[in-house]
């Protein structure tokens, strides 16, 4: 399962998790996706980050946390900047992957 973070048109970082992260990325650019990114003047959305996680259920408890988080928190965490982190359900990842610019 996957956890993500996407920009989207105006600007904005949409947090959510998948077992299929292509997929959804393409739901949420056909407007299919959450109600936060139906709206038009936030698509396209672009992947910025994404981690996979080897249990779903950890992977939708960092979700919960990430959503959370302030707009810093969330650039420092794509930043790989993990120092500032307490450990959890994260440190259990199987893969970080950064992806985008």
């Amino acid at each position: 399962a996957w956890v993500y973070i996407l920009e989207c048109a105006d600007g904005s970082f949409y947090t959510g998790s998948t077992v299929a992260l292509e997929t959804r990325v393409s739901q949420h650019n056909l407007g299919e996706g959450s109600a936060y990114t139906r709206p038009q003047r936030r698509r396209p959305v672009v992947l910025l980050w994404a981690v996979e996680f080897s249990r779903v259920d950890d992977a939708f408890e960092f979700e919960k946390q990430v959503q959370g988080w302030s707009r810093a928190k969330k650039i420092a965490l794509m930043q790989g900047r993990f120092d500032i982190f307490q450990s959890g359900a994260w440190a259990e990842t199987t893969r970080f992957a950064a992806v985008g610019g």
